[in-house]
């Protein structure tokens, strides 16, 4: 619960910019920010140099970043906004949107240390978790069950924690995770294995468990194919889920 005098981190306003806090977590930052204007203000500054540091970049940035479209359009409203009601010179106006673009610059720092983590925890880093799989066939992956517990090796586990720069993780906090579950052909291997949380996104790992029995069951069904079940989940598991369970939320358990 926030301090009413406390204010929100930069984690805090980038997970909820992009709409990847816990129910509970949203609702106690949506109630601060409706009462806190210095981090409101602090929020919207943010999604506006996000946006043009997103723009500039786009090229080169990771694909699970947030969409810059709705950040850069509220930056750009707000902009002419006060460009209309202020009776301030017009030097004024251009130093706002001056000291909005240099944000950019502070944005390079919330990309890479806030941004990636959030990405991190809910989608794995594709040059980390590229996915991988082992040769089998459909009858293969249909002859075993789709709800196994699968453990991975706890020194495997070490080696995926070092690479993500998790040091001294809580057992409760993460599952070291398959990308492409084996129960549809992935392999046990780091190239394949990321540390998922649990609880602190709402794209969790509990998520992430029900989509792989779904894609289980349609690939034993004829609904889908092989290829195109571990393709899709490799890819995005995030857009996978919502394509194949028709939502843009996680479904309640």
């Amino acid at each position: 619960m926030l301090h009413p005098d406390d204010h929100l981190s930069d984690q805090d306003l980038v997970l909820a910019a992009d709409g990847e806090l816990t129910p509970r977590r949203d609702a106690e930052v949506r109630a601060h920010l409706s009462a806190c204007w210095q981090c409101r203000a602090r929020m919207r500054r943010m999604e506006g140099a996000i946006a043009d540091f997103v723009q500039l970049h786009s090229a080169t940035l990771d694909p699970q970043l947030p969409p810059a479209a709705g950040p850069r359009a509220l930056l750009k409203a707000r902009l002419s906004e006060n460009a209309r009601q202020s009776d301030a010179p017009r030097r004024l106006v251009l130093a706002q949107v001056a000291f909005a673009l240099t944000l950019a610059g502070v944005a390079i720092a919330l990309v890479l240390h806030f941004v990636p983590r959030s990405a991190t925890a809910s989608v794995p880093r594709p040059q980390l978790t590229p996915g991988a799989v082992r040769p089998v066939l459909k009858a293969d992956v249909c002859a075993v069950s789709g709800n196994q517990v699968l453990v991975v090796p706890v020194a495997l586990q070490q080696r995926v924690f070092e690479e993500y720069g998790i040091r001294n993780p809580r057992s409760d906090a993460y599952e070291v995770d398959y990308l492409i579950t084996p129960e549809l052909g992935g392999a046990s291997d780091i190239r394949n294995l990321w540390p998922q949380p649990y609880s602190s996104t709402v794209w969790n790992a509990r998520v992430k468990d029900a989509l792989e029995q779904r894609l289980h069951q349609m690939v034993c069904d004829g609904q889908l194919d092989l290829a195109t079940a571990q393709h899709d989940i490799a890819t995005n598991w995030i857009a996978a889920y919502k394509k194949y369970f028709n939502s843009n939320r996680p479904r309640q358990n």
